[in-house]
């Protein structure tokens, strides 16, 4: 059986040409947690890039000036403040597969208010080298770092659609590719409203696929983001180089940070300064574009260990599978079906070789999303509808196999170390398995020293769930296999 999972595999196209061309390799199996960072922009030495940051900024600025001007009609806040997700590019945070959420009437209220309230003298900025998109999710609710995201991503469609098709037409076979007219994919500022244009793209399932250049890609956070500002508020405060400023961040802080102020509070306070003197997010953001240079190598290692872990690793995990297993010819019921996949993989990291998908730089990934992912990814070619976070009114599940309305199963990937372990196995799978309508759940644990598993093992003799059937522990330790030659 050929695994088709990645760009490279579904049009014939080598991921050395891939790399080459400055793309990320993306898997149209599952959305890939990475997304666009509007910094590497801003900060990047190619002049297109530059472009397109100027592109954002002046967008934005089209935005503030009508936010300002008073209450805008809602037919024209959809028009210009909503956007879909693109979710052709399979990058970002959607539940499963690609479906995203996009930029709804939630994030346009949200950015209308900001854009009017606080962050009225946007584009006119006095401290910082520079404007950036990033502000926006700095002080209030509503607009958070995805959001940005798939506002930079709509921002700069334009660029990524001439992008794709450039390589599109060099690299990919005429009856791979299809012709589509995408909507907003270009702003008319003389007539206020968005053109659309037809492309020559990568054709996928009736969609149209995007490419996207690597060194604009991070995970985990933007490099402007909100936890870093409350946490180097000191620094912040102790940079501000206006001494009446200087002076009532000082006194604030001094009669609201008490000695014994709790973490949460704490936070809350800090929130507050920056909300009631905006100017200091000013010198935030100034001290993040002097250490531009930290962003860029950053997001390279990032990427670097997302290509290791979702292709390189995932690949050679599925090759395992291939060679060694019968998982990619089980038949039957979801109850079936997924246990026994859950069992060969267990096979293959415990005894195969297996867990070296879990390792980048020696050092195992211990992120629950990661493992999710990576399980997701070597399901390709299966009949039976595999979800991620599927939510059935309790809560997210991690996944739902099911084969029609009737026959479901649910699988709970959990990390040893997580310190809620003891709670979710208690209570959380049973109240999925009601909620979804499911007679079937697993729960399946991993663990990557001696100490977890001792602490896997006490948990579930508290709750007497040693015997369990529906929990299988999957043991990724790296110093207890056999060296690679033997594996």
């Amino acid at each position: 059986m050929t695994s088709k999972i990645y760009f490279s595999d579904f049009f014939n196209v080598s991921t050395n040409t891939i790399t080459h061309y400055g793309a990320y390799d993306i898997s149209l199996i599952s959305d890939l947690p990475l997304f666009i960072d509007p910094f590497l922009l801003f900060n990047s030495t190619k002049n297109e890039y530059n472009l397109l940051h100027e592109n954002i900024i002046k967008y934005l600025k089209f935005l503030r000036d009508k936010s300002l001007a008073g209450l805008i009609d809602e037919g024209l806040l959809k028009s210009w403040y909503t956007f879909k997700e693109v979710k052709q590019n399979w990058l970002g945070f959607s539940k499963y597969g690609n479906q995203g959420s996009g930029l709804g009437m939630d994030f346009a209220r949200a950015l209308n208010k900001n854009l009017a309230v606080i962050f009225n003298n946007f584009g006119d900025e006095k401290v910082a080298n520079g404007s950036h998109l990033e502000k926006l999710c700095l002080i209030r609710d509503g607009v958070g770092k995805d959001n940005i995201s798939d506002f930079a991503t709509n921002l700069i469609n334009e660029y990524l659609l001439e992008y794709t098709q450039l390589f599109a037409q060099r690299h990919i076979h005429k009856n791979y590719r299809g012709r589509f007219r995408i909507k907003k994919v270009r702003f008319n500022y003389t007539t206020e409203s968005w053109e659309s244009l037809e492309y020559d793209l990568p054709c996928f399932q009736n969609n149209y696929v995007l490419l996207t250049p690597r060194d604009i890609l991070t995970r985990d956070d933007i490099w402007i983001n909100r936890n870093d500002m409350i946490h180097d508020y000191r620094q912040i405060v102790h940079s501000v180089d206006n001494e009446q400023l200087r002076a009532q961040l000082n006194n604030y802080l001094e009669k609201k940070l008490k000695p014994d102020v709790k973490d949460k509070e704490k936070r809350k306070i800090i929130s507050k300064l920056y909300e009631k003197f905006p100017e200091t997010i000013e010198y935030f953001i100034r001290s993040k574009e002097h250490r531009g240079e930290i962003a860029e190598y950053i997001s390279q290692r990032k990427v670097k260990e997302s290509e290791e872990l979702f292709i390189n690793n995932t690949l050679d995990l599925v090759s395992l599978l291939q060679q060694q297993t019968s998982f990619y010819d089980v038949p039957g019921i979801t109850l079936n079906e997924t246990k026994e996949r859950i069992m060969f993989l267990k096979d293959v990291i415990e005894n195969k070789g297996g867990h070296r998908i879990f390792y980048v730089d020696n050092e195992p990934c211990r992120r629950e999303s990661d493992l999710q992912i990576m399980f997701r990814l070597t399901w390709f070619g299966t009949m039976l509808d595999i979800s991620r976070e599927v939510n059935d009114g309790r809560g997210p599940v991690d996944f739902k196999v099911s084969l029609g309305a009737h026959d479901k199963s649910l699988v709970e990937f959990k990390l040893a170390s997580n310190s809620q372990l003891k709670r979710n196995l208690s209570k959380q799978l049973e109240i999925y398995k009601k909620a979804s309508d499911s007679p079937t759940g697993f729960k399946v644990i991993i663990y990557f020293t001696e100490e977890e598993y001792e602490r896997v093992d006490s948990i579930l003799k508290d709750l007497k769930l040693k015997d369990s059937l529906d929990i299988i522990l999957i043991d990724g330790r790296a110093d207890n296999k056999p060296s690679g030659s033997k594996a």
